[in-house]
């Protein structure tokens, strides 16, 4: 070999010596956690957001779900009337940002009721008057959180007609109660679900007066309830503490 060659092996030995003392053995460390200067964030790809603990990364327990089925109605007095004499039964409350709320009388099924015998007694429980059922208006169903649980009710409507008593406003969770004209329905209705309601209660009261009862569809089959239910509804919060606002409204079902 060269001399040149001779003096260049050592260094190119030296090098992989150093490079392999500088590949050694890992210590074991903990960096420190980086944070965002304007907000004390630590950034999510960081070391130590990786070392969180599984729980901390999942976030806090998820609420529970659970089902509850109301049923209500739209009673109607003058319903074989002229239509501008027409009023229904509409109940009023006052929700956490002090506005009143006009909505249909509704409340939960009870064990042994059917959804038209649910509808007959709040109907007379919440407004004073009796009604009975004419027809299937539709169902809705909604989600709110009340008390930590995550509530998806289902509520079942029916048009009624007027038969006795007077309104009053005696039920507690009732702020007010008022004989509303049908046609002013869709503007004094709060939710956008029960003015849907009352389209289809209006379309149905033409085909009433037009062609009788008998062209009014059939009432479905409903069976009495056999179970207790949770009865977290909306309107039924504790004195002086918020009712929870109703959400995601979904609509009719056919």
């Amino acid at each position: 070999m060269s001399a040149d060659g001779e003096e260049a092996n050592p260094g190119r030995r030296r090098r992989r010596r150093r490079g392999r003392r500088a590949a050694g053995p890992k210590t074991s460390h903990t960096e420190p956690a980086v944070t965002d200067s304007s907000t004390g964030a630590t950034p999510a790809n960081s070391s130590s957001a990786q070392r969180r603990p599984r729980s901390a990364r999942h976030g806090p327990d998820r609420l529970r779900t659970v089902h509850e089925t109301s049923a209500g109605g739209l009673v109607v007095d003058g319903i074989d009337g002229p239509r501008e004499e027409q009023v229904a039964a509409l109940i009023g409350r006052i929700d956490r940002r002090g506005r009143m709320l006009w909505s249909l009388p509704k409340g939960h099924i009870e064990v042994g009721e059917t959804a038209e015998q649910t509808a007959i007694r709040e109907v007379a429980e919440e407004t004073g008057v009796q009604g009975d059922v004419l027809a299937a208006l539709g169902s809705i169903d909604y989600w709110f959180v009340t008390d930590g649980r995550r509530v998806h009710k289902t509520v079942h409507h029916y048009l009624m007609r007027f038969s006795s008593g007077e309104l009053c406003d005696d039920d507690v969770e009732v702020t007010e109660v008022a004989w509303v004209p049908i046609r002013e329905l869709p503007s004094r209705l709060a939710y956008a679900d029960e003015r849907r309601l009352a389209v289809v209660a209006d379309e149905l009261i033409d085909r009433l007066q037009t062609d009788g009862p008998a062209a009014l569809p059939p009432l479905p089959a409903t069976a009495p309830w056999r179970r207790p239910q949770t009865h977290s509804r909306t309107r039924r919060s504790r004195a002086g503490e918020p009712a929870p606002d109703r959400k995601n409204g979904r609509g009719l079902k056919p």
